[in-house]
């Protein structure tokens, strides 16, 4: 660890920022980026140098695709030749009819080519047909304060675990007009098979029936299913449930995805584009959600209340296609998807556990290392992530600065502004929303969704990208063209990217979480 590091995760900083900030934390329960009352909720400074392995890594990505592979082949190819007819021509000898028999002779062979090269190679793209969130009912609204209230009158907590919540959820930019089941403030409540499942099956139920609606498919046409909810495995699976309950076809490839927190969204979305690859000319629609019922922690370790504070009612469904001529009716388009997991090491995989109290209660505990594992996490994505996203010329100045720059001086960081137009981050806590922004440079305009996301319905866990890409839709922010990045985390420790790219103007919805008479 560097002098500056070991500085910034000193055991004298730890214990100020406990005694300040205790309540700036994150719901970790199902993976994301928390904070524990022993962590400095401040982020690594991750672009204050740049690791050579995930640079390498980014770039053997690009040339393993063949399609990125020939791109950056002919690209130069097409320049050579262009270069080559210009010396042909000059003033003396220039005529159109000689120009135009080298540009049919070269260039329109090439552009053609470059057109249509995904089909030429074989690869097929994979569409995002439209997605839809949940709007839980008025009735499970909750604020802060009743929040606080409700726990105080169900005698599950001490006055040291009350004020823990109360300060978390002062300083956690979340709003009073989130949603949760209020089953979870009985008096001696335990988490139940039976509730957990009524939950689950209300978000999941509710948004697919939205999402089909929307893209007009028939629950028959769907030939893979990818479920994913972090704490709620049940038997049958919650695969098997929505199955059961739309009545989809008994050949149907379904895969149901646990323990994977937040970051099990884009996890899914990458299962359901490698099952697409395998059976081209598909339907795949992929479930995020989280239980709040079976999820919640009634005891009084201080470690374990912070998921109880920022874990909401939510879930989304979102229907892909690889049929090539849903090019033309599909909002987004996959371009890239980079998964990064930190396993390996020690301190990562242990950051976020579910384990027993004392008393026996079940909880998810959050380590004092949590924030710093998510910071190098997040770090190691984006640098690989960088050389598939940003422009050449961002390439080319941050290579020729780190070719010829001096020892001491720090490497030239891309501006990530210019790869993508929209940001959505899983929406954690204020302060984590606040270290990612400054950390990677970006505007506020690109921390809205996040932002606004996590005032209006909490940490939906692995969903909550997609609450974040609804908010833009209805606010009118996303036009043709524009590129979106999601980014999630999880524990393990997992962070991961998907960047879409928007095929047309999305229309204002006339259905969505953000529009409440919808």
């Amino acid at each position: 660890m560097s002098a500056r590091e070991s500085k910034e995760f000193s055991t004298e900083i730890v214990k100020r920022e406990i005694e300040n900030n205790s309540g700036d934390a994150n719901n970790g329960d199902d993976g994301s980026v928390s904070f524990s009352i022993r962590v400095r909720p401040k982020l690594p400074d991750f672009l204050s140098s740049v690791n050579m392995k995930y640079v390498k890594l980014g770039y053997g990505y690009l040339i393993a695709h063949p399609s990125y592979f020939f791109f950056f082949l002919l690209v130069p190819l097409l320049v050579s030749l262009l270069a080559f007819m210009a010396s042909r021509h000059n003033n003396q000898f220039f005529t159109w009819e000689y120009f135009t028999h080298d540009v049919l002779l070269f260039v329109l062979p090439l552009l053609f080519f470059l057109y249509f090269y995904p089909d030429i190679l074989n690869s097929r793209s994979t569409y995002l047909l439209d997605f839809a969130c949940f709007l839980p009912p008025n009735h499970f609204k909750i604020s802060k304060a009743e929040f606080i209230e409700l726990a105080r009158r169900s005698g599950n907590f001490n006055k040291e675990a009350i004020d823990f919540q109360e300060r978390a959820l002062k300083k956690s930019g979340i709003g009073d007009e989130t949603y949760m089941p209020r089953s979870v403030f009985r008096p001696e409540f335990r988490a139940s098979l039976n509730e957990g499942r009524e939950e689950a099956s209300m978000v999941m139920f509710g948004a697919i029936k939205d999402v089909l609606e929307s893209t007009k498919v028939k629950p028959n046409d769907i030939r893979i299913l990818v479920v994913n909810c972090g704490i709620l495995n049940t038997t049958p699976s919650l695969s098997s449930l929505i199955i059961n309950h739309f009545k989809l076809r008994h050949d149907i490839h379904s895969f149901n995805l646990g323990g994977m927190g937040c970051s099990a969204g884009i996890i899914a979305v990458d299962l359901a584009r490698d099952l697409l690859d395998a059976y081209p000319g598909s339907y795949a629609l992929v479930v995020s959600t989280e239980s709040v019922t079976y999820s919640w922690y009634g005891g009084n370790d201080i470690n374990m209340l912070l998921p109880n504070c920022f874990f909401r009612m939510g879930a989304s469904a979102v229907m892909l296609s690889n049929f090539r001529r849903h090019r033309w009716r599909a909002k987004y388009q996959l371009k890239q998807l980079v998964r990064t997991h930190k396993g390996m090491e020690n301190k990562s995989f242990k950051s976020i556990h579910m384990r027993e109290d004392s008393e026996g209660r079940r909880g998810l505990s959050i380590s004092k290392d949590a924030i710093e594992v998510g910071g190098h996490a997040l770090k190691a994505n984006m640098t690989t992530l960088g050389p598939l996203v940003l422009p050449v010329s961002e390439q080319v100045h941050f290579f020729t600065n780190l070719m010829f720059k001096k020892k001491k001086a720090k490497p030239y960081i891309p501006d990530y502004k210019l790869a993508f137009e929209h940001v959505c981050v899983t929406a954690t806590s204020k302060k984590v929303v606040d270290e990612i922004q400054n950390n990677l440079g970006l505007t506020e305009e690109y921390m809205e969704a996040s932002r606004k996301t996590l005032e209006r319905f909490g940490n939906t866990s692995s969903s909550s990208v997609w609450y974040e890409l609804a908010h833009l839709e209805a606010n009118l922010k996303v036009k043709k063209g524009d590129r979106v990045c999601q980014i999630g985390y999880g524990s393990g420790f997992k962070c991961n990217s998907v960047v879409w790219k928007a095929l047309r103007t999305p229309a204002k919805p006339t259905k969505s979480p953000w529009i409440e008479d919808s």
